[in-house]
């Protein structure tokens, strides 16, 4: 219900599920080896690469209500109840710095899990143009789709060594918004990390709700990991984020790394920045161990 008094109050849609699938042959039923074409060629000087060494990982087949897509999980080997992060992936799709995401927090006794949320809609891995990519495959995918297959993703783990109330979602860039998102929709998520996915965007059918309607609302706590520098998202729209957030008392809050600019993480780009990236891992993994993820 909307409050009156409330400055920020507005009409928030619904995420609840209105697609109705039939289709059962997918385009993606297994996962790209190496980076993504569109990434191509990484900054390989930069690159992390971390061994799988000591864990079970590789390709997983997740069930979803019209058939199964493919998945990368890494936790560490013989484990049993491991406290689960779901990886939401960048529009380059699971790919393998994606994949080094999910060891690099199996190393640190998580089950880490990436869907690949693109599996109907076309395969990304192949595509070099990044315009291709939003305008045929990201731009198609509904938010209705993508909230029903992370909880496919989160049943699927609990029923294969997932603990049943250690779970914690992150996401980069555009899987940044479905964080803000699925943190809203599921309230047994315990903690959320958004790597600076965008606050505001173009509302149609598929894409209703953004993170800025939802804020006031948020009850699972969601630190926001940010570039002060991003062209892609200015810092007004950051503050309009936190302005919403203070205002409803939310435990979510966002940092600023000012240098940095958009995917500073992401080592295998030109944009990454080792110093912000190394404190924003470092303020995730606190941010998770406060709210009984780790």
């Amino acid at each position: 219900m909307n409050d009156p008094q409330d400055p920020f109050a507005l009409e928030v849609l619904t995420l609840a599920p209105k697609t109705v699938w039939s289709r059962r042959e997918f385009i993606v039923s297994t996962l790209a080896a190496g980076f993504a074409l569109a990434v191509q060629p990484v900054a390989a000087q930069t690159v992390i690469t971390t061994s799988a060494e000591g864990l079970a990982a590789g390709e997983v087949k997740i069930p979803v209500r019209d058939g199964t897509i493919p998945a990368y999980r890494a936790m560490p080997a013989g484990a049993d109840r491991a406290p689960l992060i779901l990886v939401v992936h960048e529009i380059f799709g699971v790919h393998e710095w994606v994949k080094d995401v999910c060891r690099r927090l199996a190393k640190l006794g998580a089950m880490a899990v990436a869907p690949d949320l693109f599996a109907r809609q076309g395969d990304v891995s192949k595509m070099s143009d990044i315009r291709q990519i939003m305008d045929q495959v990201v731009s198609k995918v509904p938010d209705s789709q993508v909230m029903q297959d992370l909880d496919s993703t989160l049943d699927w783990a609990l029923k294969n060594g997932a603990h049943p109330t250690k779970l914690g979602v992150t996401g980069f860039c555009w899987g940044g918004r479905i964080v803000w998102l699925y943190c809203s929709y599921n309230p047994e998520v315990k903690a959320g990390a958004a790597w600076y996915g965008r606050f505001v965007d173009d509302y149609n059918e598929l894409h209703p709700v953004h993170p800025i309607d939802i804020a006031a609302e948020l009850k699972v706590p969601v630190v926001g990991l940010y570039g002060g520098n991003d062209p892609s998202i200015p810092l007004k729209d950051i503050e309009g984020m936190r302005a919403r957030l203070q205002y409803s008392g939310s435990k979510s809050f966002i940092r600023i790394f000012p240098p940095a600019s958009h995917a500073f993480f992401a080592d295998y780009r030109g944009s990454y920045d080792k110093k912000s990236a190394e404190a924003a891992w470092q303020q995730m993994l606190v941010w998770f161990k406060e709210y009984g993820v780790l």
